[in-house]
């Protein structure tokens, strides 16, 4: 069971098979449809014009529950505290983007994101070496980011302490009375090499030794949202992800 499990995930890499299967069964249904439409418009339609979209027959719409709920939770939290400035450090762009309506944003990560919208700047840097001088920065994210560093999936050298480093280098900036927003996949810990780390959630408190944390929440394997919870109720999990909220005293 293991090792088909073990080709699966190599498969995936390459062709998603739940993916692949949905949208060979829908494709002559595309096809149907494409009749009836010409039909209908009494026009011919170009093949060359085709582009099958063959999975978005679904009755509900999608998310990925880790990634939705922690944005919506970190910046309820970073409106709550209304900055004067935020930095973020790699979490998505549709977060970044949408914190920057109402507050100036910061984004730093390995790949500058080229973008010209109002309140939201952008430089290359690394969350290993960021660049600010100690205690810096008076708010601070980094959302579903440290898993990754170290794993080279973003052509950042291979490093096993990565995710440790990370943290010590966000807890480094961080000004006192300052508040950062963390979030990493959580559970029973292991690598997923090269994708991610899953981490003990009470480890992960360990990292930041200089900071109190003032809240805790997330997702769990389920895809359930709890906003509040223990790092301790995770420890058994899955991938489940964890919600963060660290100061500075």
């Amino acid at each position: 069971m293991k090792s088909r499990l073990t080709l699966y995930h190599h498969i995936d890499a390459v062709v998603p098979r739940v993916q692949t299967v949905r949208a060979l069964s829908a494709y002559p249904r595309f096809l149907r449809e494409r009749r009836a439409y010409e039909r209908a418009s009494g026009f011919p339609l170009s093949r060359y014009d085709d582009n099958p979209q063959l999975t978005d027959w679904i009755d509900t719409t999608p998310f990925d529950p880790h990634y939705t709920y922690q944005d919506g939770w970190a910046a309820r939290e970073i409106f709550q505290r209304s900055p004067d400035r935020h930095v973020d450090v790699g979490s998505r762009i549709s977060f970044v983007v949408g914190l920057a309506a109402f507050v100036p944003v910061t984004f730093i990560d390995l790949r500058p994101l080229q973008i010209d919208l109002p309140g939201l700047e952008s430089m290359r840097g690394s969350i290993l070496e960021l660049p600010y001088g100690d205690g810096a920065v008076p708010s601070l994210s980094s959302l579903h980011v440290a898993e990754h560093i170290g794993l080279g999936r973003y052509g950042d050298p291979l490093d096993p302490n990565g995710t440790a480093k990370a943290a010590q280098e966000l807890q480094r900036v961080l000004a006192r009375n300052g508040s950062l927003y963390f979030s990493v996949p959580v559970g029973r810990p292991r690598t997923a090499f090269n994708a991610h780390r899953v981490l003990d959630p009470l480890w992960v408190v360990d990292q930041f030794d200089g900071l109190r944390l003032e809240g805790f929440g997330g997702v769990d394997d389920d895809g359930a949202y709890h906003a509040d919870l223990a790092p301790s109720d995770f420890a058994d999990a899955h991938w489940s992800c964890g919600f963060y909220r660290f100061t500075k005293p």
